[in-house]
């Protein structure tokens, strides 16, 4: 055994290249479940190769596979996996590189069904962890799809050895050695990576929500290619706004930095308006280099919030926004399986705050009308006792001085929103105007509208209100000072959240808008921050793992949340998979994880 390969397998359990040759030729021409008896690790040189799981038919999902290789041994400077972000650049950047290797090779040994087929993740224009790629304890791991060939139901073993003896070994070598690859870039994606949290970083030091550099382009090419438009207006940012940040690699830069507060965007149709605020708020992810946003940086616990009709809402406190509803029901503990535009919105504002978020991003377009504004004829017509909604004008600037929430609202249709900006920026051409001075002159010359509500108060999410009628009960019926209770939750209201799966819960993805466990569906589409498909599917996995593990009755969502977040980070994939980590996985955020357990009927 070559001692450079280390592998998560024993010595005793790895087998040479030559025996899978072996094995192979003796299964020539035999059904195809005979495949099965490959399931393995072998030693091929400078790496293991692992075939984790074999397709039980070849027009079933095609087999996964993984290979191995002791970091010492690729040649890759320690420098390059030195930082977290550098280490998931580079991650990234080797999965594009395997994923082109591979392409060329792609159904060269034919057959029925998926037979040659030789796939691994298909990256888009951000960067995220992804199960496909890791480099954890001096071992980068690779994980991969394989379609064994056949001829019918009949197994082809010489167009499994062409595969796994010449086509593989060239991809492996060609992807995952430095001294084969293009080191430049390699370095670029790297240091772009840094620069780019080295960033996020100076924002949270210097007080602001976002930075979008002077040359970035924002339109992308299509609404289904994410790539960058061709002939764009760049970016030039207002001179009142422009901030110069030095960079550990890159140096200078220069950009629109948007403070904390509340900020407008306002222009006419067509003008760039909601592509800036699309660019914003996929500014939480680090994006490639070309992409054209590679400095468009927003806080990363931004979320956006829009309207959601029909979606699910359970026992969430949503009074901050709706309350003395004409049926007497408790907004304290609301809970809904068809949701109104209004209360959607309220319940998306909760759970960003539930969440730790400190930037709400929102589009007026795609809000519920009710829920962001009304106007002094409406409230003179209908009058404040009669309408149970508190609109999100009159809390956005408590939710700022009060919660350290900031919001970037894109506002077409009402002038009310310009009384509680602290900046309003109006987007001419696809650039940029700071017309903050114009518009408070003019707001002094009109009556303003009401812009604030009382009784502003922020659930205490880690024991909610739920948990505390249910202590207060059990306080007056046992004598107790309620204390005990504190280990109740909102969760601890809702037993129907508990989990019930056995292990092995079948979990679908339905592409990147929803999955199902067991048949009960999750939609996720107007959760618009996700990325990737890929997200979607580990959200599946991170949910089932909560059923069966983790959501109790006792623990909060918060604690739920954490609990997955902090064995994603120490233990990876490993503990949410059943007997092997598959390729198709990408982490998603903790806001994405919240909306997730939110939108869970079960």
């Amino acid at each position: 055994m070559h001692r450079g390969a280390v592998s998560v397998y024993e010595e005793k359990e790895m087998k040479s290249n030559n025996e899978l040759r072996t094995m192979l030729r003796a299964i020539d021409r035999k059904s195809y479940p005979a495949y099965k008896s490959l399931a393995g690790a072998y030693q091929f040189g400078t790496y293991v190769l692992v075939i984790d799981h074999v397709q039980g038919d070849p027009f079933a999902s095609p087999s996964s596979v993984h290979v191995e290789v002791a970091m010492r041994d690729t040649g890759f400077p320690p420098a390059l996996t030195a930082s977290d972000p550098g280490r998931i650049a580079l991650q990234d950047h080797l999965t594009r590189l395997f994923a082109k290797e591979v392409e060329a090779y792609n159904f060269k040994a034919r057959g029925s069904g998926k037979s040659g087929l030789i796939s691994i993740t298909r990256c888009g224009q951000e960067v995220l962890e992804r199960s496909a790629c890791q480099i954890v304890g001096g071992r980068l791991t690779v994980r991969f799809h394989v379609g064994f060939p056949a001829f019918g139901r009949t197994i082809d073993a010489g167009g499994l050895e062409k595969i796994l003896f010449d086509f593989l070994p060239k991809c492996v070598n060609a992807s995952f050695f430095y001294r084969n690859i293009n080191q430049k870039r390699a370095t670029e994606a790297v240091w772009l990576a840094e620069d780019q949290q080295a960033l996020r970083e100076l924002l949270r030091r210097e007080h602001l929500t976002a930075f979008v550099a002077d040359g970035a382009i924002l339109p992308r090419k299509s609404g289904v290619s994410d790539l960058p438009m061709k002939e764009s207006v760049p970016f030039a940012s207002p001179d009142s706004m422009r901030r110069t940040f030095s960079l550990p690699h890159r140096g200078e830069i220069t950009g629109m930095a948007v403070p904390e507060g509340i900020t407008l965007i306002v222009g006419g149709g067509y003008h760039g308006k909601s592509t800036l605020l699309s660019a914003l708020q996929m500014g939480v992810y680090n994006h490639i280099v070309g992409d054209g946003r590679e400095f468009v940086i927003t806080d990363d616990t931004a979320v956006k919030l829009r309207a959601e009709e029909g979606r699910f809402i359970r026992r969430m406190d949503i009074s901050m926004f709706i309350n003395d509803l004409p049926n007497r029901k408790d907004t304290r503990s609301f809970s809904t399986l068809d949701a109104s535009g209004s209360t959607s919105q309220a319940a998306g504002v909760m759970e960003g705050l539930e969440a730790d978020s400190r930037l709400f991003l929102i589009d007026e377009d795609t809000s519920a009308t009710n829920f962001m504004v009304r106007d002094d004829l409406m409230q003179q017509v209908i009058s404040r006792e009669k309408e149970p909604i508190t609109p999100f004008l009159e809390r956005a600037r408590d939710l700022y001085e009060k919660a350290g929430v900031s919001t970037i609202l894109v506002a077409g249709s009402s002038g009310a929103f310009f009384y509680i900006a602290d900046r309003v920026i109006q987007m001419d051409c696809y650039r940029p105007v700071d017309i903050t001075g114009r518009v408070r002159a003019m707001c002094e010359k009109i009556r303003a509208p009401r812009i604030q509500a009382p009784g502003f108060t922020v659930p205490d999410f880690a024991w909610g209100y739920a948990a505390k009628k249910a202590a207060a009960a059990k306080q007056a019926d046992a004598g107790q000072d309620g204390e005990g209770g504190r280990a109740q939750s909102r969760d601890g209201g809702r037993g129907d959240h508990r989990g019930g799966h056995d292990r092995g819960a079948k979990v679908k993805t339905f592409g990147q808008d929803s999955f199902s466990i067991d048949r009960e569906n999750v939609e996720l589409r107007y959760v618009e921050q996700l990325a990737d498909s890929e997200q979607t599917q580990a959200l599946a996995y991170l949910l089932r793992y909560a059923l069966e593990h983790v959501i109790d009755g006792r623990r909060t969502v918060r604690q739920v949340v954490r609990v997955l977040s902090d064995t994603l980070r120490q233990k990876g994939w490993e503990p949410f998979c059943q007997s092997y980590v598959p390729c198709g996985l990408a982490k998603p955020r903790e806001q994405e994880i919240f909306a997730c357990l939110n939108r869970y009927r079960g």
